[in-house]
């Protein structure tokens, strides 16, 4: 599936570009000089320096490989023109737990930008999947790999 689209906040998106950015400035210069310092050590067969910087550039080349790619195929939605009373990407949504009375908040982002510390929540949670075009007021149950919770939309808003 390598022309699915990947929905991202401006703010995901330009997070994804400062890390390749910075992959591609800082990293890759830094292992190319490990690699030429390891090469005048000498043999290279039985250079574990040489086999470890050799290891690491692979390692950076994969990583800058899947952050391009997923800038190619970037989706960027910016949450701050969206409004309404249903949930869709980028709303922050206040919950209440109908067993428990917890209240929590999340924001419905993108897949890589997903932080639960930070109230992030993936578009692909079960969380965020059961909660899209629910209202305040409205009662979902989400099944997720813990069990099944029921929660009521206390809020949506879109900052």
């Amino acid at each position: 599936m390598a022309t699915e689209r990947v929905p991202m906040t401006v703010e995901g998106f330009k997070k994804l570009e400062a890390e390749l950015h910075r992959l591609k400035a800082e990293e890759r210069p830094r292992i190319i000089q490990q690699i030429s310092d390891a090469r005048e050590h000498g043999d290279l067969s039985e250079n574990a320096e040489y086999h470890a910087a050799k290891e690491a550039q692979g390692l950076n080349e994969a990583k800058v490989a899947e952050i391009e790619d997923k800038i190619g195929r970037a989706d960027v939605i910016d949450t701050s023109k969206l409004s309404g009373n249903t949930v869709k990407f980028g709303a922050t949504v206040s919950l209440e737990d109908e067993d428990s009375g917890d209240k929590v908040k999340y924001r419905i982002v993108g897949e890589h930008e997903a932080n639960v510390r930070e109230g992030k929540i993936s578009i692909n949670s079960p969380i965020a999947r059961a909660l899209i075009g629910k209202s305040e007021g409205d009662v979902v149950d989400v099944t997720a790999p813990g069990g099944t919770c029921t929660y009521e939309v206390v809020s949506v808003r879109y900052v």
